[in-house]
């Protein structure tokens, strides 16, 4: 069956009208024609306001809901200081109780150390402060508002953002981080002062306790020792440390807080310092398992030495050599066995006589044997020696024989301004390790070192 043509071509009919029964309201919109379509001047003219809208940014475009965070962080308001009559808010919800600045400046949702807040309500350490950092959500959260900076020392608060100039958070300021004048280091050896916790427990600053963690006990005491020596001490008190070393810097803010007449407990924690020992020694120095108090004073006083500039060549080129290095002149002889005609056995000296002059940061003492055996009443003999007897070890007189050499020391003048001694009560055989409970007496203000 074949088409039916048209009757009338498409080119004739192109400008009548629609044959819709009913015509669209378009009676006031001259630009609209063929039953309401837009001409194609009316949509260009469209397609031109358009873009002349993105171009200009008009306001309640709806790109705006997906705009970049950053674009939606700039209308966030802050305060940048209190309202008038204001400026005491929140200070109330403060808990000077709860406060322990002894502990690593890490955020305790993220473990950053970067840009580290305290709250002063709770205690807890959140990064940052602006709309999404974690103190932000903080204070949201659970309604504290009272934050300071562990690094600048300003206190905000959140959310407002401003920051709180008030003369009563100054104590809180004072144990984050203790700051002394010259006048009040040079006085700290003249009168004891006695000082008062928040628990109204009365304490002597640097002489308060040092919490054992766990098995920190050889770390305690190496630091309560250095910290009472007093060239050493007003150095760490009074130097600025910003830009040197973590193990400085720790080192220096703990000495503070142990020297603190304003603390609000009576005791300090060496968390801190010790996170740095344990992260520079590869865990050999840690909290969580016992080591030798002398291998860990050596490796702390070399490594202290490093952090402040010291040089491993250059004598006295820090201040730990210059307050504990000395000079030692060693004497070795060797000694050889040989079988003489009677197939008996004689040890024969060597002619020669070595002489080596050793530079030390700390001296070991012998001491003697302890008795075998018990005395009449069956009880074991605890014996006493004074420290001049054991000290003759170095005075360059009498020689021990160690393997095949025989030794004498000698120290050499001038001798350091502080002798680090160190008494070495264990031996280790074959099976365990064994004490020697020998009681060593000494005059702290009368040693005679005269003879050595």
């Amino acid at each position: 069956m074949a088409k039916r043509h048209a009757i009338d071509s498409l080119e004739d009919i192109a400008g009548t009208d629609s044959p819709a029964s009913k015509k669209s309201r378009s009676d006031n919109h001259p630009g609209f024609q063929n039953g309401g379509l837009p001409s194609r001047t009316m949509v260009q003219e469209g397609l031109e306001t358009s873009e002349r809208i993105e171009e200009q940014g008009a306001p309640g475009d709806f790109n705006d809901i997906d705009s970049d965070e950053e674009q939606i962080d700039t209308r966030v308001y802050r305060q940048e200081a209190p309202i008038e009559g204001y400026d005491d808010l929140y200070l109330d919800t403060i808990d000077r109780h709860v406060l322990d600045f002894d502990f690593e400046k890490l955020c305790s949702v993220t473990l950053s150390n970067i840009n580290v807040y305290a709250c002063l309500v709770c205690g807890r350490y959140y990064q940052g402060r602006g709309p999404k950092s974690h103190a932000y959500f903080h204070a949201l959260d659970v309604d504290h508002h009272v934050y300071i900076n562990m690094q600048t020392q300003k206190i905000y608060v959140l959310p407002e953002g401003y920051e709180v100039k008030n003369k009563s958070l100054e104590d809180i300021k004072f144990v984050s981080d203790p700051r002394y004048t010259k006048q009040e280091v040079m006085a700290l050896d003249r009168a004891p002062k006695e000082a008062w916790a928040l628990n109204g427990k009365q304490y002597t600053p640097g002489f308060v306790g040092m919490n054992n963690i766990k098995d920190n006990d050889y770390f305690n005491v190496v630091i309560q020792a250095l910290s009472h020596v007093p060239p050493l001490r007003n150095y760490f008190m009074l130097e600025d440390f910003s830009s040197k070393p973590e193990l400085a810097k720790r080192l220096s803010i703990l000495v503070r807080k142990i020297w603190n007449p304003r603390a609000f407990k009576a005791h300090v924690s060496p968390h801190e310092l010790l996170q740095e020992v344990s992260l520079r020694s590869n865990k050999k120095f840690a909290l969580t398992q016992q080591a030798d108090p002398v291998d860990f004073l050596s490796w702390f006083l070399n490594n202290l030495h490093v952090a402040l500039g010291g040089s491993k060549t250059k004598p006295g080129s820090s201040i730990i050599q210059q307050i504990f290095q000395g000079k030692l002149k060693i004497e070795s002889q060797a000694i050889t066995a040989k079988a003489d005609a009677g197939d008996r056995l004689r040890f024969e000296e060597a002619a020669e006589v070595k002489a080596d002059v050793s530079r030390f940061l700390f001296l070991t003492l012998d001491l003697p044997a302890a008795p075998l055996f018990q005395d009449e009443l069956e009880r074991n003999i605890i014996p006493q020696v004074p420290l001049t007897s054991i000290l003759s070890k170095y005075d360059g007189l009498k020689a021990q024989e160690q393997l095949n050499h025989r030794r004498r020391y000698r120290l050499l003048h001038p001798l350091p301004p502080y002798l680090l001694f160190h008494i070495k009560r264990f031996s280790q055989n074959k099976f365990v390790s064994e004490r020697n409970p020998t009681i060593v007496t000494f005059d702290a203000r009368n040693l005679n070192m005269g003879p050595l």
